[in-house]
């Protein structure tokens, strides 16, 4: 499995891409703001000669989003997330008026997801792990053959997801790091909605929130 990252929009999101030998792909994140963004993602679909068959929302925080009606216009994609983000898609509206950032509404969540699930493409099937505290329905998805993780806000390199924001809850998002990703390994690979990627291992002996 390839994971192609993006870095877009004022909040410097990270959009990932995920693609096997297929050529069927999955979008998460997709934080594309402006016509030039929206055709760098194009640019590199079109390139690849990918087909991309779903479209994933990890959480509906505004940075996350603002792409998300481009995505599911230009493939024909329902999106895809936990059901109680339901409440944080719909204050994205307010969101984008607090931040000053211009927003072209979400499509609604189409397609729930949940752990007791996982997610498939072509021929690549990811583990999925409910992993609240940053938003109140934030997902984590687990590649387990490459062992690459897609983390969303959870965990950064360094630090980890703010907790300040409507939904929020510090020791809960503590408790879903050590509980649901910590047991994954130490050589699993982060891939996380800010920042570069990091490794369990180096958060688990190095992150400040963490030891």
């Amino acid at each position: 499995m390839n994971i192609a990252t993006f870095t877009f929009n004022g909040f410097s999101e990270n959009t990932y891409l995920l693609y096997d030998e297929s050529k069927e792909c999955v979008i998460f994140d997709p934080g594309c703001s402006n016509p030039t963004e929206e055709q760098e993602l194009v640019n590199f679909i079109e390139s690849n000669s990918l087909t991309p068959v779903r479209l994933i929302n990890t959480h509906c925080h505004i940075d996350h989003v603002l792409g998300n009606k481009f995505v599911a216009d230009k493939y024909t994609l329902k999106l895809e997330a936990h059901k109680i983000e339901e409440l944080v898609l719909a204050a994205a509206p307010m969101s984008s008026q607090i931040y000053g950032v211009p927003y072209t509404p979400s499509p609604l969540i189409e397609v729930f997801l949940d752990e007791t699930q996982q997610l498939t493409f072509g021929n690549t099937t990811l583990e999925i792990f409910f992993t609240p505290g940053h938003s109140p329905g934030s997902l984590s998805f687990f590649h387990k053959e490459s062992k690459q993780l897609i983390a969303g806000d959870v965990l950064f390199q360094g630090s980890i997801g703010r907790t300040d924001l409507p939904g929020g809850d510090y020791d809960t998002l503590i408790a879903s790091i050590k509980t649901q990703l910590f047991p994954l390994g130490d050589e699993v690979r982060a891939y996380p909605g800010h920042g570069p990627s990091t490794t369990i291992g180096e958060e688990r002996v190095s992150n400040p929130f963490l030891v």
